[in-house]
Order: C-alpha cells, then structure tokens, then sequence
C-alpha cells in the first residue's frame, strides 16, 4: 500500500538556523538542493516520505495544528538534549506512550511544535 503521506513542509523563519537544529536533533544530513529556492530537503532514501524546512512570507511555524512525529532511533534523551541545544524547548518530557513506545513533544528552533519518537 502506498504512503498517504508524501511529503511535508516545515515552515522556518531563519533557515539556517532550523538545519543545525533538525540535522543535530535527527543526526541526518539536509541539503539546500534549490539555490534558486529558500527550502532545505531532509535525507531520505527512495520509497520514503520526504519532506523539506522552508522560509516563505505568508507561512509561519507554529505550535499547533498538525503534529509531526519523527522517528530519532533509539537516541531518545539525546535528540531532546540535542533540541535543547540548538533553540528548541521541551513541552513534554520523554514518556511511554503505550505499545507505540516513548515521545517527547518540542518546540523546534523556529516556533514549531513536534514529536521525537523512539521504539
């Protein structure tokens, strides 16, 4: 079955900025692929949802709506550690989540709230 999910965009205010924080937090490579483009693409192999940090003038980070989830490997305490480092703040402290695993909810370096998972 193919993903229903295809891709996402995180909306940044200062792009640099929002790639130290999500490449420290994730520990993934992002690529400003589009010099023509304020988008910065987050590594991803063939057949995965993909998505991308973007500066645009009419979309703003926000800390409701939609929650995405990303996945931090087992890495846990140190992905919050790492948010923490680079701008970001805890709103809710690493926690069980049933047969699901563990999550902590952050505020990215921009404003945007999201969900750091682990098995």
């Amino acid at each position: 079955m193919a993903h229903k999910v295809v891709w996402f965009d995180v909306p940044v205010t200062d792009l640099d900025r929002a790639v130290r924080f999500y490449a420290a937090v994730l520990e993934i490579e992002i690529r400003r692929e589009h010099p023509d483009m304020p988008i910065a693409v987050l590594a991803h192999a063939e057949g995965d949802v993909a998505g991308c940090l973007f500066r645009a003038q009419d979309d703003r980070p926000s800390d409701h709506g939609p929650l995405l989830y990303f996945n931090v490997d087992g890495r846990l305490e140190e992905a919050v550690a790492a948010a923490i480092e680079h701008g970001g703040r805890v709103l809710q402290p690493p926690h069980a989540i049933g047969a699901f695993g563990h999550r902590a909810i952050v505020l990215d370096s921009e404003g945007n709230r999201i969900a750091l998972h682990s098995e």
